[in-house]
């Protein structure tokens, strides 16, 4: 299956890693269009992560591009990123522990601090729980708070792409349930989302499309449902258990 005939954001053919000379990222791509929310899963060392680092400014893309809106933003600082309407999850240290929740959210707005007291509501309206902890400490929130404090510290700049590095990581079943709730809230409002998941399963039902990686390249790609109910991805990186679903 091919991607948008017009992409919002497209990285093509990167090569990255960390060491020189040893790539993580070899000649891999995604394409995410406007309003879809596109799901990479793949084994552990595939290089998901690395992606949206790469996509995101913080790891330096050696070759290949990263396009949003048709403009070429390889290697552009984070900061440059969130100004043009790209925000970013990672997944650990994604929150500022001795701050507090009311604290974390004005550090999401800290290019544009006057909007916060207009943009605040919206965000505790999709995470009411935000907004009965304003002055709790992040460092006392559980896992799955933190969670969500990160994602709603991310949309106070009212992103057209919110970029997620493995937001179930690490979490109850309980949390992991609604952190997938707010996912599919959060696109359902017209905010485009790549999201890196190794709940593969969960992450294929309820992305429109979704790529696989393998050692840094494109394995497979699909609609969520085809690659649900794709043999080679069941047997290679579901598990036979993905039959029974």
């Amino acid at each position: 299956m091919t991607g948008p005939e017009r992409p919002l954001l497209a990285a093509d053919d990167i090569v990255a890693g960390y060491v020189p000379g040893v790539p993580v990222l070899n000649g891999c791509g995604i394409a995410l269009g406007d309003g879809e929310l596109v799901g990479v899963i793949g084994p552990n060392g595939a290089g998901k992560s690395t992606l949206v680092k790469a996509i995101f400014g913080l790891l330096r893309v050696r070759s290949g591009t990263v396009r949003f809106h048709g403009e070429n933003i390889t290697n552009r600082p984070a900061h440059d990123l969130v100004s043009r309407g790209i925000g970013y999850v990672p997944q650990r240290d994604n929150v500022f522990p001795s701050l507090t929740v009311e604290e974390n959210l004005r550090m999401g707005t800290y290019l544009v601090p006057k909007a916060f007291a207009r943009r605040v509501e919206s965000v505790e309206q999709l995470f009411p729980l935000l907004g009965k902890r304003r002055g709790q400490k992040a460092s006392s929130m559980s896992g799955g708070e933190r969670q969500m404090l990160a994602m709603g510290r991310a949309l106070m700049m009212r992103p057209e792409v919110l970029l997620l590095d493995e937001p179930s990581a690490g979490l109850s079943p309980v949390y992991q349930d609604q952190v997938f709730e707010r996912i599919a809230q959060i696109n359902s409002t017209g905010v485009g989302i790549l999201m890196v998941e190794q709940n593969a399963r969960t992450c294929l039902r309820i992305c429109d499309r979704g790529y696989v990686l393998d050692q840094g390249k494109n394995a497979h790609t699909g609609t969520g449902e085809e690659l649900l109910h794709d043999e080679r991805v069941i047997e290679c990186y579901l598990g036979t258990l993905a039959k029974a679903d």
